[in-house]
């Protein structure tokens, strides 16, 4: 059995979690967040825990099972705490300025980039070359940090782009080092 199929997810404290034909909904303090659950795969509330279950060892319903649990824990992750992902720009001029819900990124090109913040997630700005993205959707939150990082992604030789806080980029030493 897959381990992380077979976890029971605790429900926290002002959280409510419905379940409907094929269609799982939580409800917490920061929002609410639903998805439509594979037919195989039955999903139970117990006692304050969340239980998913499988009726064969199918290859294709053993991988549903594990993804369905991370989902409806990832969405009761968000409903309680959300999510966040931090970025920077390191590069001489690369910067940020959010305004409003839009992202005007300066990273080396002859024009400024400009992003749109999707509904439902938010942009705020700590200083000139970082920038913090929250939400309550893990998904959505990480895909549109990557959309940003994606304007210009580290080099491997100066290190110059828009990376994520802590990233490590491996560095190449170039062609000085290879005479």
């Amino acid at each position: 059995m897959s381990r992380i199929g077979k976890r029971e997810l605790v429900i926290p404290q002002g959280v409510t979690v419905t379940i409907d034909n094929n269609t799982v909904t939580v409800k917490g303090p920061k929002g609410e967040l639903n998805i439509e659950k594979p037919s195989v795969i039955t999903v139970e509330e117990v006692e304050g825990k969340i239980i998913t279950k499988r009726p064969n060892d199918v290859k294709t319903t053993k991988q549903l099972h594990g993804t369905t649990n991370a989902l409806i824990h990832n969405m009761i992750v968000g409903v309680t705490d959300g999510y966040k992902k931090d970025l920077e720009a390191v590069g001489v001029g690369y910067r940020f300025q959010v305004q409003g819900n839009k992202i005007n990124i300066n990273a080396g090109y002859s024009h400024p980039v400009i992003i749109e913040v999707p509904a439902g997630l938010k942009a705020e700005q700590i200083s000139n070359t970082e920038i913090s993205i929250s939400g309550i959707d893990k998904q959505r939150v990480t895909e549109f940090a990557a959309n940003v990082r994606s304007v210009r992604e580290p080099e491997p030789y100066k290190g110059k782009g828009i990376r994520y806080k802590g990233e490590y980029v491996r560095r190449k030493e170039g062609k000085k080092a290879a005479k």
